[in-house]
């Protein structure tokens, strides 16, 4: 245990010290954010700020691999990677080009159901990981594995999606990912998912120095897209599919505000909420600054973990 949590704070240190020589670079480069013309006055100054300091998440995984280096946590680490190259794909057409569409929304689904479904069979095959969805008390709903691999593309995907649909304000989604990480470390039994969960808190707090507001770089979809898959397998893994919902409730929230907004404006020519996904709106709405909404999505994100840890304790376990 002292050794897991040493590696993290090694994390935290690496992640802290290079961090800035990573910003220096991109400036170098001018691999910087552009910003929608839609969103709000006070992002708009944010124009030019660093873009895909997510990549020095990457410590992270090299540090995982070479503390426990097994078939876990190799898998662990390619799911962070897959999904961090989809990521930096995007980042640096927005950044190159400064254009904020990056790749075509088609293109990143199309990879992301790829390494997904790649993924999966690895899982199943490499890893006998069993088509049944836990539920309580010991009892298992078994699904046929073709029903149970489309289930679960859909929900890696979308659940990838929905934590890069958090990262919309400055260290909203660390504040809101770490306790995720946490929750994984304390329920699991498996060396490589505690020491996995750990090291990417420890980087997660080494970047938060320079992506607490106001940001001096952004993680970009090249980390939170990582973050995304990474957190989603590590739900299969350890069989909590069903508490979801509470456990990734602010992701969810934050999507489902997407997919709202949208259908009501289809509907009604009308906006359901000021602007989407939703942290935008209580900032046009209510006049919140982002530290406000920051530490407002974070708490509740570890009320999420701890709801998530009593049922697994009293129900689940």
């Amino acid at each position: 245990m002292y050794g897991i949590m040493a590696i993290s704070g090694l994390s935290f240190l690496l992640v802290a010290v290079f961090t800035p020589l990573l910003i220096w670079t991109l400036r170098r480069l001018r691999l910087t954010q552009p910003i929608r013309a839609e969103l709000p006055a006070d992002h708009q100054a944010k124009r030019g700020t660093p873009l895909m300091a997510g990549l020095t998440l990457l410590i992270g995984i090299a540090i995982s691999l070479q503390f426990r280096p097994g078939p876990l946590m190799m898998l662990l680490c390619v799911t962070f990677l897959l999904f961090s190259l989809i990521g930096f794909l995007d980042d640096f057409r927005k950044a190159f080009w400064q254009n904020p569409s990056g790749i075509s929304g088609r293109m990143k689904l199309v990879l992301q159901f790829i390494f997904t479904g790649a993924i999966l069979y690895v899982l199943l095959y490499s890893f006998d990981l069993t088509s049944d969805i836990a539920l309580f008390q010991g009892y298992h709903l078994h699904l046929p594995v073709y029903l149970y691999v489309a289930i679960m593309l859909l929900f890696v995907v979308g659940s990838a999606n929905a934590i890069n649909f958090t990262d919309g304000l400055d260290g909203l989604l660390i504040n809101v990912a770490v306790p995720t990480y946490f929750f994984f470390f304390i329920i699991s039994d498996m060396p490589e998912v505690q020491a996995f969960s750990l090291v990417m808190i420890g980087c997660l707090f080494g970047l938060f120095l320079y992506n607490i507001y106001p940001a001096k770089a952004f993680m970009g979809d090249t980390g939170s897209l990582a973050i995304g898959g990474s957190l989603s397998v590590l739900a299969i893994i350890e069989k909590v599919e069903v508490l979801i919902p509470i456990l990734f409730f602010v992701y969810l929230a934050e999507q489902l505000s997407v997919i709202l907004q949208v259908w009501w404006y289809k509907h009604t020519k009308l906006r359901l909420f000021r602007m989407a996904p939703i942290h935008y709106h209580f900032s046009l709405k209510y006049g919140w600054s982002e530290n406000r909404i920051v530490m407002i999505f974070g708490f509740i994100s570890w009320a999420s973990v701890l709801i998530c840890w009593l049922i697994w304790k009293c129900l689940m376990h």
